[in-house]
């Protein structure tokens, strides 16, 4: 039986540049790394997707065992971890959604405006919290509303869907590792519980920044073990989800 931990990156950037960690993101995961290795935890395989802020997650918990001098296996950096891209479903679907609703179009216009005000401080609260007009956007995405050239969200899930085989060990009691993000762990561990696309939204809407799920694979079947831990973050203030 392998077991399969599913880690979200570290705090990110802004808004305007969010593919980046944060400098909590990185203490976030240095602290992952470090508990880690303080369990005993050993890894046989461990995946990344390409994202920057994935692989920085990567990094930092790597560097960690190396401080430990306990072997780390290399990374294998593939893209079908990779969170799906709301920037480009804000650049194409935000415009159509704001001719179709007045109150997506003002609190949209009110995140602009907020972002612009906070001239890239990390700790201004327009980049730490979701808002409606958030999640009225991606409703629109994963409802197929509008036209949108990116990825679909019935293709997105696909593609996550399909990392199945990456998650079975070749023999006996084995670790795998992923890097990747709050959607595709929702995704994957939405499976395990055979929920539908509204709960698995819920499920990524509460994960930690660096939080760890676990998922384990017995042959065919994959079973829901732990999810959203994070040890790891003792004081409040480094507990964040955006």
């Amino acid at each position: 039986m392998s077991s399969v931990y599913l880690v979200r990156h570290g705090q990110a950037g802004t808004r305007d540049a969010y593919d980046s960690l944060s400098e909590l993101g990185r203490r976030q995961t240095r602290l992952l790394g470090e508990y880690f290795v303080s369990q005993g935890i050993e890894f046989t395989t461990a995946y990344s997707g390409a994202m920057l802020r994935q692989q920085q997650t990567a990094a930092e918990v790597s560097a960690a065992y190396a401080k430990a001098a306990i072997p780390f296996p290399e990374i294998i950096i593939e893209s079908q971890w990779n969170e799906f891209d709301l920037t480009h479903v804000y650049r194409e679907i935000a415009p159509l959604l704001a001719a179709a609703d007045l109150q997506f179009r003002s609190e949209y216009d009110e995140m602009r405006r907020q972002v612009r005000q906070s001239a890239g401080d990390h700790e201004a609260q327009v980049h730490r919290r979701w808002r409606p007009c958030d999640t009225k956007i991606v409703e629109a995405w994963i409802a197929g509303r509008f036209p949108y050239s990116g990825e679909s969200w019935s293709q997105f899930r696909e593609r996550v869907v399909a990392l199945r085989p990456k998650l079975s060990g070749a023999s006996g009691q084995t670790n795998i590792l992923a890097f990747t993000s709050a959607t595709p762990t929702a995704i994957l561990a939405g499976l395990t519980l055979g929920i539908d696309d509204s709960r698995v939204r819920q499920l990524a809407g509460v994960l930690l920044n660096s939080s760890y799920t676990v998922l384990r694979q017995r042959g065919e079947h994959l079973h829901f073990f732990q999810f959203n831990a994070v040890p790891h973050l003792a004081a409040p203030e480094l507990r964040t989800h955006r």
